[in-house]
């Protein structure tokens, strides 16, 4: 099975998946490969495999991706077939943790073996404060996330389940029983 997460950036969607990974050991993350550069402590390979704008075009051209996206200028991310494949090879459900677009795309691929959840901010007032409040990203980059999550709000209708998460625990608690429901 495949369980998609897709939220605004600093919704709260990698805080959900990473609970949810702790709690099941038959759910495996699928590390998404980008061209942006490492935040923080990211490593390659954990929390993406990061990529040059010219190594990620080779891969499209390739056809080594489910699924991929321009996000932003330059900015690519995208699900490459051998994460599945490896997941698969396991006899585990993949998890992914992706942007809105990618999200979509993946449940249209995968269908009924899929289960699209949007985690939604309770306000994009919340939403800014939670960018800021992380440190990662520039004014500007942050003014750029906040613009897209205005667009990204309006797919959240298109995804089999909506959780808000205006309380971590309670979000966490409800991804945990209706993904425990799919999963079974």
């Amino acid at each position: 099975m495949i369980v998609i997460f897709s939220a605004p950036s600093g919704a709260g969607k990698s805080t959900i998946v990473n609970y949810l990974l702790s709690k099941h050991p038959n759910l495996e993350f699928s590390v998404s490969a980008t061209s942006r550069p490492p935040r923080g402590t990211e490593q390659n390979g954990v929390a993406y495999y990061f990529l040059s704008a010219d190594e990620f075009r080779k891969k499209i051209e390739a056809q080594e991706f489910v699924e991929y996206e321009e996000v932003y200028t330059g900015c690519f991310y995208g699900t490459l077939k051998s994460e599945i494949e490896r997941i698969n090879a396991k006899g585990n459900h993949v998890v992914f943790d992706v942007d809105v677009v990618g999200g979509l795309n993946l449940k249209r691929i995968f269908g009924e073996k899929a289960l699209a959840i949007f985690i939604a901010p309770p306000s994009l007032d919340e939403l800014r404060r939670r960018l800021v409040g992380r440190g990662t990203d520039a004014p500007e980059m942050i003014e750029r996330r906040l613009a897209k999550a205005s667009q990204e709000l309006s797919y959240a209708p298109q995804f089999d389940r909506i959780i808000v998460n205006d309380n971590l625990e309670t979000a966490q608690a409800e991804a945990e029983r209706i993904v425990s429901a799919f999963i079974s």
